[in-house]
């Protein structure tokens, strides 16, 4: 038995001499076809690529069979901690141009344990059926298009698809090593002198405790249509159900959870005299909480060369949600903290809409008059105007009481914040008084994939794909995926058993 353990490599069954040979008749088959075919250029493309599949599984092949012929084991058993075990143990993997299998040595431990395979270690395969470039291709696409999309989009490109099952795993296993990754990453060169941070939410929609309950419970027997026809199931499990419960006014279905983002960029003063950006912009997103991304605004700011001590400056701009200035404050005592100037405005009009007609003139005089107090750093005096309109508004009357309401409100909103609303001061220094790119990412990173209709998530499975999208959309996956394959490299070559893909939800990161 021990002599069987002792084979050499080279005697393993693998296709040595006659994988050259295969590809180069499916290369020579790939020529004639070229040069035969008669048909129109659509058909030509789509046989091609079908004739090109079959070169690149065979070549494919051939390289994995020509590794492990001349892979030297001797450098894993000069310890004396593992013995040969099976000298080809065979494995499928799922690659770009479809299934591939081939077989490799199999060292066993002496004192017991899991099977290690020298081969796969070189190649930096983990246990996955997917091959590396597969995993990243369906990850990235998963952070644009919903999971379904993904699959009819590699199922038109590639030929074969993953099903979306898998995709949502490879998302779940590469959203593991996000967080670090960004934490690693290093800072971006030549940075401008102000430091700008844009703070906001977004809801997507999160299943509520009954879908979810719907969904894991046991599954009842459908109950069809005598015909089976679609319009008739669907009529069946209407009645089936019952009439739904109508939603009161006011009423969301959404059950939407907080993402926090934070956008982070630089200004560069040109010759002109004016700030220039932004530069070096970044992107994050969790559903952690403010103070989670407080934290790593801290961080990446010192990272980025605006630590706490910094003489440089360092803008937050952010709406007027009292649990963001608390945590970025703390964190930034030196820092000009801004009221997003387009909250206050929005607040004006839906001000005036209590005195003045939609669309009329005295509507648009009303608001324009407070802006110009508001834009000329006069908001104290802003204030005290809407206080002497309160004090004017009669106690009882047709209107009165929605425009008292309206009045204490936007009143209770300026009066604590006044602080943020140095426009005036701001704009000649040309620094940042609205909080567009922010609203722009919690549009494009939260809004286009993560809050289409019947979309629902679990957050511990959001968080995953979230901060992939961060990734993609900040353009640093190139350099995230090698970063993981350097990682993985690492653990293979300690003999650790690695696994990316995972059906488990992500844990949501704690801050005390």
């Amino acid at each position: 038995m021990e002599d069987n353990h002792k084979q050499s490599v080279a005697a393993c069954p693998v296709p040595g001499a006659s994988g050259p040979e295969e590809a180069r008749q499916a290369f020579e088959n790939l020529l004639r076809f070229c040069q035969d075919d008669d048909g129109p250029f659509w058909q030509f493309e789509q046989q091609l690529f079908v004739l090109m599949a079959v070169v690149g599984r065979l070549l494919t092949q051939l390289f994995l069979a020509v590794r492990h012929q001349r892979l030297d084991l001797e450098p894993y058993l000069q310890d004396g901690q593992y013995r040969r075990g099976d000298a080809y143990a065979p494995r499928t993997l799922k690659t770009a141009y479809g299934e591939v299998s081939y077989g490799r040595t199999q060292l066993i431990r002496r004192r017991g344990g899991a099977g290690f395979y020298p081969l796969d270690a070189v190649l930096v395969l983990t246990r996955d059926r997917l091959t590396p470039w597969v995993m990243q291709l369906v990850g990235r696409l998963a952070t644009r298009l919903s999971f379904a999309a993904t699959r009819l989009i590699c199922q038109a490109v590639l030929r074969w698809s993953p099903a979306t099952e898998t995709i949502e795993q490879v998302v779940l296993g590469l959203g593991r090593q996000a967080a670090p990754f960004m934490q690693q990453l290093a800072a971006p060169p030549d940075e401008g002198e102000v430091l700008v941070i844009e703070v906001d939410g977004k809801c997507p929609p999160t299943a509520t405790a009954a879908e979810l309950s719907k969904r894991r419970g046991k599954r009842r027997p459908k109950k069809g249509s005598a015909c089976g026809c679609q319009r008739h199931r669907g009529k069946a499990k209407r009645q089936a159900r019952g009439p739904k419960k109508r939603r009161k006014k006011g009423g969301k279905s959404k059950n939407g959870k907080e993402v926090v983002l934070v956008v982070m960029y630089t200004l560069q003063q040109g010759d002109d005299g004016q700030r220039h950006g932004p530069l070096n912009k970044k992107v994050w997103a969790s559903f952690a909480g403010r103070k989670a991304a407080a934290l790593w605004a801290r961080a990446e700011a010192t990272k980025r060369g605006f630590g706490p001590d910094t003489t440089q400056t360092v803008q937050l701009v952010m709406d007027g949600a009292k649990g963001l200035r608390h945590n970025l404050a703390a964190l930034f005592p030196k820092a000009i903290v801004t009221l997003d100037v387009c909250h206050v405005v929005e607040k004006l009009w839906a001000l005036g809409h209590r005195f003045h007609p939609e669309g009329s003139a005295e509507l648009t005089a009303w608001v324009e008059e407070l802006k110009a107090l508001l834009y000329g750093g006069r908001a104290a005096e802003l204030v005290e105007r809407l206080r002497s309109y309160q004090q004017q508004v009669p106690a009882h009357g047709p209107g009165t009481k929605s425009r008292r309401q309206g009045l204490k409100a936007l009143i209770g909103y300026l009066a604590p914040r006044l602080d943020m609303m140095q426009y005036a001061t701001w704009i000649e220094q040309d620094l940042v008084i609205g909080s567009g790119q922010v609203e722009g990412a919690a549009r494009h990173v939260v809004g286009e994939r993560m809050d289409c209709a019947g979309m629902r998530w679990l957050q511990g499975k959001a968080e995953a794909l979230l901060q992939l999208r961060c990734i993609e959309l900040n353009g640093d996956w190139d350099r995230f995926f090698a970063w993981v394959q350097g990682l993985n490299r690492d653990r293979l070559q300690k003999r650790q058993r690695i696994r990316i893909l995972t059906d488990q939800p992500m844990t949501l990161a704690k801050v005390a």
